[in-house]
């Protein structure tokens, strides 16, 4: 259900990956900033707000926590899941690519 959700988010900025303007990873810390910072109204939401913690600093760099064991589980599916949708963008881009094409000549 989760899953689910970030999985919408993710495809819902799919253009941006494939122009490399920013990575799935950064999209999860994103999504998690947008579920936060706004008042629980779904199951998902509720989940996210009780089982995921959020810390940024002045650089933008992220730290994401789960608050308890299956906060921790959570937050590494999603960020194996963020990783695995990477693997597949590129996969998809390189489909047409020959070795030659990356050639310095």
């Amino acid at each position: 259900m989760i899953l689910k959700e970030f999985s919408k988010y993710l495809q819902a900025r799919n253009d941006d990956l494939i122009k490399n303007k920013t990575t799935a990873t950064k999209l999860l810390c994103e999504w998690i900033k947008v579920v936060i910072y706004k008042n629980p109204k779904n199951h998902v939401d509720k989940i996210v707000h009780r089982e995921i913690m959020l810390a940024e600093n002045s650089t933008g760099d992220f730290f994401i926590v789960g608050k308890s064991d299956s906060g921790r589980v959570l937050v590494n599916a999603l960020y194996n899941f963020a990783l695995s949708y990477e693997h597949y963008i590129m996969s998809k881009w390189l489909q047409d690519k020959k070795a030659n094409d990356f050639s310095d000549k």
